[in-house]
Parts: structure tokens; C-alpha cells; sequence
């Protein structure tokens, strides 16, 4: 190549027009449709106040043991909660019938289901039991109900998971709790932890040794209340769907026309 030759440069197609508009779009309802912008958000939070209260989270475990090593790993992320500001309810799965086993007026589903209303995030922890969370931890979600009436429990509130093993570290249960989560409309924190060999991670009076286990439980909590603290105000922002937006117009029409039959 001489000094005066220049590379080939291939031709590349021009760039999709940034510019696109809602008018370009025929498939949407511009009347329902949302640019999400920090304006937006600014908005909607100046509408609902910034929140002074401390942060509320429910805690749930999945074992009725005596010695439960769900329940300790759960009293232990309660005491760093509480460390951090948080106000906290562990709930006693005891007693607690199985999922359609009993009416919701059951005491104890009602005392679960008024926890979940009243928590702005959630910590489950579950034993892994042949590869899973335990039915125990289960039965507390299926009790939860997605919807009630015209509100949703669980939806865009925080959620942390953790679990405990007997052997080896595994994150079956993890995993499966972060389906959960997804499936209750909760917005899952990404740290987690996994705690190996339970019984030898706790002291004679339940206490949690110090370790690196217990390090990332810090961390999984500190997290927690970090998301909760952000997304509280303008959860119901964050959750406000285009599809369930015009779901709601069509029911609120469907019902005008009918009652002017």
C-alpha cells in the first residue's frame, strides 16, 4: 500500500431513525402508553411522599424442627435488620394448615396474610430437602394469595433468599424461591446465600459463628434494605403495566356499555 492508498471501509447501512414515535407504532394505545423518563419517576414520587417510616420486612423460614437451622440462619438476618434500621416479623409456620386445607379465615393464615400486606420486603429461607425447598416454606407462598380483590400483596415488593444444607453448598432451593419471587411479582435482590454444613455454622445457644457464610449474610441483608429503601415510593410505578393499563380500560368500558343497555 502506498502512502496515498486508504483502507476499504465497508459501507454500512444507515441507523434505525432514533426518532421513532408512538405514532409509529399501530399496534399501541397512545392514550395508555408510557415513556418512562426520571421525569416520570420524579413525578410520581412527588405525588406519593418520600417514606419516613423505617422499612418493613417479613421473614419467613421453612422447617418446624426443634433445633431448625432455617429458623436460626432467619433470628440472625432479623437481629442485622433490625441493626440497620429495619422493623421486622418473623412468622411460626406452626400450625399453619396446608395450602386448601382449611378456609382463609384460618388464625394463622390470616396472620400470615396480614404480614405479607403489611411488609415492604420479604427474606425466605428454606432447608433444601431432596433437592428443593421444603413443602413447609411452600405451603407459606401458596397461602399468599397473587391477588386479592383489586390488590396485590407481594407485588413490587423486595425479596432476599437464602438457604440452608446439611452437606455440601447447593442453591436448588435458592433458585427455585427466585421463580417464586417472579411469579409473586416481587423484585428479587441479586444476592443470595447458601449456607453448607448448617450444623456446624451455629454456636450451642443458635448463634451464627463468624465466617464467610455469615459475611454474606450481611451482605444479603444490607442489600435488601438498600432495594427496599429505593423502591418503595415508586413501586407501583415500577410495576404499572401497558397490558394490565389496557386491560383495566376495556373492563371500565365493558362495564359503562353494559350498565347504558
Amino acid at each position: 500500500m502506498t502512502p496515498t492508498d486508504t483502507p476499504h471501509t465497508p459501507e454500512t447501512p444507515d441507523a434505525p431513525d432514533a426518532s421513532c414515535s408512538v405514532h409509529d407504532l399501530p399496534n399501541l394505545d397512545a392514550t395508555l402508553f408510557d415513556r418512562p423518563s426520571a421525569e416520570r419517576f420524579a413525578e410520581h414520587l412527588a405525588g406519593a411522599g418520600r417514606s419516613t417510616h423505617a422499612p418493613r420486612i417479613l421473614l419467613l423460614y421453612g422447617s418446624l424442627r426443634e433445633r431448625s437451622y432455617s429458623k436460626l440462619l432467619t433470628l440472625e438476618a432479623e437481629r442485622l435488620l433490625q441493626a440497620m434500621g429495619a422493623e421486622t416479623r418473623v412468622f411460626d409456620p406452626t400450625g399453619l394448615p396446608l395450602p386448601d386445607g382449611a378456609p382463609d379465615t384460618h388464625p394463622k393464615v390470616v396472620e400470615l396474610r396480614e404480614a405479607a400486606a403489611w411488609s415492604e420486603g420479604m427474606v425466605w429461607t428454606s432447608p433444601e430437602r431432596h433437592g428443593a425447598m421444603t413443602g413447609i416454606l411452600k405451603a407459606q407462598i401458596d397461602w399468599i394469595p397473587l391477588s386479592a380483590g383489586a390488590v396485590r400483596p407481594t407485588q413490587g415488593k423486595t425479596l432476599a433468599v437464602m438457604e440452608v444444607s446439611g452437606g455440601s453448598q447447593s442453591f436448588n432451593a435458592v433458585n427455585q424461591m427466585r421463580i417464586l419471587g417472579r411469579w409473586m411479582r416481587m423484585l428479587t435482590i441479586p444476592n443470595q446465600s447458601s449456607v453448607a454444613k448448617a450444623f456446624l455454622e451455629f454456636d450451642e445457644a443458635g448463634r451464627m459463628k463468624p465466617s464467610a457464610y455469615y459475611e454474606r449474610v450481611v451482605d444479603v441483608m444490607e442489600e435488601l434494605v438498600k432495594f427496599t429503601l429505593l423502591t418503595r415510593d415508586v413501586a407501583p410505578y415500577l410495576v404499572d403495566r401497558y397490558s394490565e393499563r389496557r386491560e383495566s380500560a376495556e373492563a371500565l368500558s365493558a362495564r359503562v356499555n353494559q350498565r347504558s343497555l
